[in-house]
């Protein structure tokens, strides 16, 4: 009996996922935007159980976005393996607003994906989403998108003309440059939007496969396919090989922008990014995650999906036999370790230490209070994603502020215009107090809301704070160290603008929702703020706030 693959295989904020295999091993590189270290690369040997094994994009001479704007950063990562090497090509978005969007193309290459990789090799800068590919005589060719900034096109208008088709040219191991003429291949289907190309080869073939139809609930995997790699290329059959955007009943939503893969013996699969809105207003408050799905070749020389249709499915038949599937529903640290848990990640500074230190107080994540909650320069904010659409966060703070500038807690967060916080400040009559920030989505102002006014009195000493999320709603809490009993602090709140839809809506952001921690000190002090455990875990309604 074969195993099951259930989908989404990386659930949380895991988009744009690149594929490769080598032998029995299986890599996926996906998109970190604005989080650092940039790129996630998780493993698998039966496409079924995945985990995280490195983040190659980790000191400032491969990666420092420090002013990259929300949703910028890191775009859609492309991984491959060939000549003894795993090379990774990526974007550095530097601008999303405007007609403009200035992104960077970079080549990293390593032995092993577990290894240091190289610093990077700048390519060009004309477009985003590149991709490698090697083809069977040993030339190396790139790809990229192009955009145009002469269209009316600005925030993500959708069947944009800034989408300007897809650029091929040589790249030149020898001289690390292109060499030769750019041409443009493919400028995609009706749908529109054409980013996102992988190129492989298959029986005298050279297949294309595209994303188009912007990332939200139009989204889909394009396919064409040529005799000469510079084209012309013919559309599919059905133009989309993967995309649920006629079918709002289906469970994987805005489904698109992936590549193809195949097993040691052939089978064929084919991830793709999606999303699992909830109702009522069709919220994906777990950003783009990823999914695989099972494909095959028919007669016509063409890929399809093994059900028939294009809409994805959640669960599809794995290539090996049936095993056991680990599903992640408990993370807890006390942060004893020399060295954050994997599943953390910061933002945008390649400059840790001047956020956070595990050695300053041992057994503690000590955070150096920088700039404010939502800064595109240095904030000490310190999170997981989210996977699960309900779950609980819990954090101990240690934190003796001076000022009502000095802020530290815990976090529900996406960008500086979505997030909810709770955290330890100090008010002028009230002494050391509990308050909530909000930023319900106000897009562009980022203004703020308190839902608990000028907070409430608490005791000195650690203060232990939590918050559960169950779909759509947020509910803090909060207890003294000597205290039994956790008390709820605030209204609940909107947990569902935490998302890609939320406050800006569709196409104004991408990312994904984050629980974490963090400090801020706009005195310009630096106060620390040191926390010795944080603790996640998903809800379910027999659990929830028994924790």
């Amino acid at each position: 009996m074969n195993a099951t693959i259930r989908n989404p295989i990386l659930p949380g904020f895991n988009p744009d996922p690149s594929i490769c295999r080598v032998g029995e091993d299986y890599y996926i590189a996906t998109s970190t935007f604005e989080w650092y270290p940039g790129v996630q690369i998780h493993h698998s040997r039966d496409l079924v159980n995945w985990r995280l094994v490195r983040r190659p994009l980790e000191r400032a001479s491969q990666l420092d976005m420090r002013g990259n704007p929300d949703s910028c950063g890191v775009w859609a990562p492309c991984l491959s393996y060939c000549d003894g090497l795993f090379w990774l090509v990526y974007t550095d978005v530097k601008r999303l607003d405007g007609n403009f969007k200035d992104a960077h193309n970079y080549i990293v290459t390593a032995e092993a994906v577990e290894a240091t990789w190289s610093d990077p090799v700048y390519v060009n800068s004309s477009g985003f989403d590149p991709s490698l590919f090697h083809d069977d005589d040993g030339r190396k060719w790139f790809l990229n998108m192009k955009w145009n900034h002469r269209s009316e096109s600005f925030g993500g208008s959708p069947k944009s003309p800034a989408f300007d088709g897809i650029l091929l040219q040589e790249w030149d191991e020898r001289t690390r440059k292109l060499v030769g003429p750019a041409k443009n291949i493919f400028a995609g289907s009706p749908l529109g939007l054409v980013e996102g190309p992988h190129l492989f080869r298959r029986d005298g073939w050279y297949y294309l496969t595209v994303a188009e139809g912007g990332t939200g609930y139009d989204h889909a995997v394009g396919m064409a396919r040529s005799r000469t790699i510079d084209g012309p290329y013919e559309m599919h059959p059905n133009v989309h090989l993967i995309t649920s955007k006629d079918h709002p009943e289906a469970a994987l939503q805005r489904a698109g922008h992936g590549q193809y893969v195949e097993t040691p013996d052939g089978q064929a699969y084919h991830t793709h990014l999606c999303g699992r809105p909830l109702p009522p207003q069709r919220r994906c408050t777990l950003g783009r995650e990823t999914a695989l799905q099972k494909c095959v070749w028919r007669e016509d020389g063409w890929l399809y999906l093994e059900n028939g249709g294009p809409v994805p499915e959640v669960t599809v038949p794995a290539p090996g036999a049936a095993g056991t599937v680990a599903e992640r529903v408990l993370f807890e640290t006390d942060f004893d370790e020399q060295s954050l848990p994997p599943e953390f990640q910061w933002l945008r500074t390649p400059i840790p230490e001047r956020i956070f230190s595990l050695t300053a107080r041992p057994g503690h994540l000590r955070l150096f209070g920088r700039e404010s909650i939502g800064s595109w320069f240095e904030q000490a904010l310190v999170a997981r994603r989210q996977e699960h659409h309900s779950f609980r966060a819990e954090a101990v703070v240690d934190f003796a502020p001076d000022t009502y500038q000095q802020v530290a807690g815990l976090t529900h967060y996406y960008n500086r215009h979505k997030f909810h916080a709770l955290g330890v400040t100090r008010h002028e009559t009230l002494g050391r107090t509990l308050t909530v920030l909000s930023c319900p989505g106000d897009f562009p102002n980022g203004r703020l809301t308190y839902p608990v006014g000028s907070g409430i009195a608490v005791p000195d000493g650690p203060i232990q704070l939590a918050m559960e999320v169950r779909d759509n709603d947020l509910q803090f809490f909060w207890r003294g160290a000597d205290q039994a009993q956790w008390l709820t602090i605030g209204p609940v709140l909107d947990a569902g603008v935490i998302s890609d839809e939320g406050g800006r809506g569709e196409h104004g952001s991408f990312t994904g929702a984050f629980a974490g921690i963090f400090a801020f000190d706009i005195s310009g002090c630096a106060m620390p703020a040191d926390f010795d455990r944080f603790r996640y875990q998903a809800l379910s309604v027999r659990n929830a706030g028994s924790l």
